[in-house]
């Protein structure tokens, strides 16, 4: 067994070496070993000591933690039948094994009996959490109710892998070749690749798909509106009852949402909206509903201008009178290189992925005094590269954390971004060695063509400072103990503020001109293009804010007010469409089914959360005002506020409470000024711009 590569917790994981093969006798024998070791620890005359069950317990768990990790990460970035069908025959047995543990009653007595004040801060903040996440995994349940609630965790688990799968495979399943004549305006680095796709399976024409790469340009900048039209309906329709009916997730939508009411009601709340924000900063779900009606309220009025300005331009200018859904991105596109001789397109030549690398590790080394380098590592793809983070000390370089960055979309891997944690930093209680933290960052970026590096949108730039805000978020952490280093423990409405605060350098002239060359010329970005780039910041702000108020009230509704034990199929539709109605400022066409491939709730982890975006955005651009309150003369940020920054926020993790870590770097509560000043809706508009 022990030339199982998941078995081997030496260094890093294995990943040029794992094969389905290995899934399923390496996660048995890791259940099995934290079978045992659970056994040992609520045995009678076990100690009810924090560091005599964390040496038994939590060495064991983490270790089975990792290995699923690390399957559960190829499953995303390197899906195969063979891998797909191995994880989904151990996900019951894992979810069945985590179920029991966070409800066993001997455990949790156990944890009860523990002398709190034996235990030192970050200790007792994760004995505090340890108690409540108890109560919430049903450990107060005894007889039917208990085996119910054990049935519906493993249920959803199988259900929400079948949901991301299901997202995946009709993403993937579509294709169509376009004629040269269908892609006039879309852009030639586009065009490029559509044709090397092609070419690469021996076909003729052009290779478009709907990953993000592919079908965003071609909403943009397509010419041709059919061709907007068929892509925009294969993408809106993906996994619902107007495509393949093996890919459709209306019914599991039904059965998630059914099981969630059902686990919040045996744990004594009235709905699964109640029970998600128990361990979150928001107090109620209602709270959370009326700060997004009071945003949307404020915002409202720049989406409603901003409808007026695209139906006027589209008339006026393109000669479209009367658009459609396909034809907004198009419009919006072109009204912005009108208004402002301002195209991402202009500046995407200036952002070739390695220089904008380049660009992130030197705002991150100076900000927050470290340095990045490159470092080797066993990968699961050729375009994954590997890093580590070191600090200078007295005491000599001392490494802080490592990553991988996976930034390219190919097939079988699922689309968005995200960071997921590969180990937490801990001071391990088997061998008292401290052990540090390391990451995934996933992107999907476009791949390089005509043997040119990849280049990034403005756009891509902002997905990935924000993905590597997590993960300094991460890794800078100076917490040793691991279920709330990092991370681990802090609020989920809280965890987007270190990722949208790193965003606000995106936009930042000193920061622009070290991760900018033209990929021809080598030129940075030139100031007057900037200078454009900043006068479209906020163009459209008012719409995109009242798109993601609309997902989140929706997310929150859908948890809170709809009876999923009485709905029909179309009942997720109604709802939707109800919030439409209240807060959205442009008309969705009646076959757009957008819920069938919400992955972030109903398979990710943000069901009743997703409004987490939008809360944490408060908080973080009111930290970023500290910096722009602190730049030197040459409009540098300060390192001062970086360290205060790194040590209040970054390095504290879930150590305390995510107020406790905002009010220790802002001296206060945070405000909702800052983030209506950044997205210019600060000010009350004139009644003509809405006419």
């Amino acid at each position: 067994m022990t030339s199982n590569p998941l078995l081997d917790f030496s260094d890093l994981p294995l990943f040029d070496r794992i094969r389905p093969e290995h899934v399923a006798p390496a996660i048995d024998d890791l259940l099995q070993q934290a079978e045992s070791a659970l056994e040992q620890v609520t045995a009678p005359d076990f100690p009810a000591e924090w560091g005599a069950i964390a040496r038994v317990l939590d060495v064991a768990t983490e270790r089975l933690g990792r290995a699923w990790g690390a399957v559960g990460h190829l499953n995303a970035v390197a899906d195969t039948p063979e891998l797909r069908a191995a994880y989904n025959e151990a996900m019951p047995r894992v979810t069945a094994f985590w179920t029991r543990l966070g409800a066993d009653e001997r455990l949790y007595a156990k944890y009860k009996a523990i002398d709190v004040a034996t235990l030192n801060g970050e200790q007792r903040q994760a004995h505090a959490n340890a108690m409540r996440n108890f109560v919430l995994g049903g450990a107060e349940l005894r007889g039917a109710a208990r085996d119910r609630y054990a049935e519906i965790q493993e249920r959803q688990a199988e259900l929400s892998q079948k949901f991301s799968e299901h997202a995946l495979d009709a993403t993937d399943a579509f294709a169509y070749y376009a004629e040269l004549s269908e892609l006039d305006g879309v852009p030639a680095d586009v065009i490029a690749a559509a044709r090397a796709a092609a070419q690469a399976e021996g076909k003729a024409g052009y290779k478009l798909t709907l990953k993000m790469p592919c079908y965003l340009p071609v909403m943009q900048f397509a010419r041709s509106s059919g061709l907007r039209e068929r892509l925009y309906r294969a993408y809106v329709t993906r996994a619902s009852e107007f495509g393949d009916a093996a890919f459709d997730n209306t019914p599991l939508i039904l059965e998630i949402l059914k099981l969630r009411q059902e686990e919040a009601q045996l744990l004594g709340y009235r709905n699964f909206g109640e029970l998600s924000v128990v361990p979150k900063m928001a107090e109620s779900p209602e709270q959370v509903i009326g700060f997004l009606r009071d945003l949307a309220a404020k915002a409202k009025p720049y989406g409603q201008r901003d409808v007026v300005q695209l139906r006027d331009f589209a008339s006026r200018e393109l000669g479209i009178a009367d658009p459609q859904p396909w034809d907004w991105s198009y419009i919006g596109e072109k009204l912005k290189e009108a208004r402002y001789a301002f195209s991402e397109q202009e500046v995407k030549p200036y952002f070739p992925a390695p220089k904008v690398l380049d660009g992130l590790f030197k705002i991150v080394q100076n900000l927050f005094e470290v340095q990045i380098r490159r470092d080797e590592a066993p990968v699961w793809h050729p375009s994954v590269v590997f890093y580590r983070i070191e600090r200078q000390t007295p005491q000599g370089v001392q490494k802080v954390g490592q990553f991988y960055l996976d930034p390219s979309a190919r097939a079988a891997k699922r689309g968005g971004a995200w960071m997921d944690d590969v180990r937490a930093r801990w001071l391990r209680p088997d061998d008292q060695r401290l052990q540090t933290p390391v990451a995934h960052l996933v992107c999907n970026f476009a791949e390089g063509v005509d043997g040119k590096p990849p280049l990034l949108t403005h756009d891509d730039v902002i997905t990935l400072f924000h993905e590597f805000g997590h993960g300094l978020h991460h890794m800078l952490t100076q917490v040793n103990e691991h279920d709330v280093s990092g991370i681990s423990g802090v609020e989920w409405d809280a965890v987007e503020l270190p990722s949208q605060f790193m965003e606000n350098f995106c936009w930042e002239w000193d920061v622009l001109q070290n991760m900018t060359a033209h990929v021809d010329t080598g030129a940075p970005l030139p100031r007057a293009l900037y200078d454009k780039m900043i006068a479209a910041k906020n163009f459209q702000s008012g719409m995109q804010t009242l798109r993601q108020i609309e997902f989140s009230l929706f997310d929150m509704l859908l948890h809170t007010q709809l009876d999923a034990s009485q709905a029909k199929p179309d009942a997720v539709m109604a709802l939707l469409n109800e919030v439409r109605t209240e807060v959205a400022v442009l008309p969705s066409p009646e076959f757009s089914r957008t819920p069938m491939t919400f992955t972030h709730i109903f398979s990710g982890g943000y069901a009743a959360g997703y409004y987490s975006y939008k809360w944490a955005e408060v908080l973080s651009a009111d930290a970023y005002a500290a910096f722009e309150e602190t730049v030197d003369a040459q409009g540098l940020p300060s390192v001062e506020t970086g360290r205060r920054y790194r040590e209040a926020i970054l390095e504290a993790g879930g150590s305390r409470s995510a107020m406790e870590s905002f009010k220790a770097f802002r001296g206060r509560e945070p405000s909702i000024d800052a983030l209506l000043r950044h997205q210019g809706m600060s000010e009350p508009l004139a009644e003509e711009a809405l006419a």
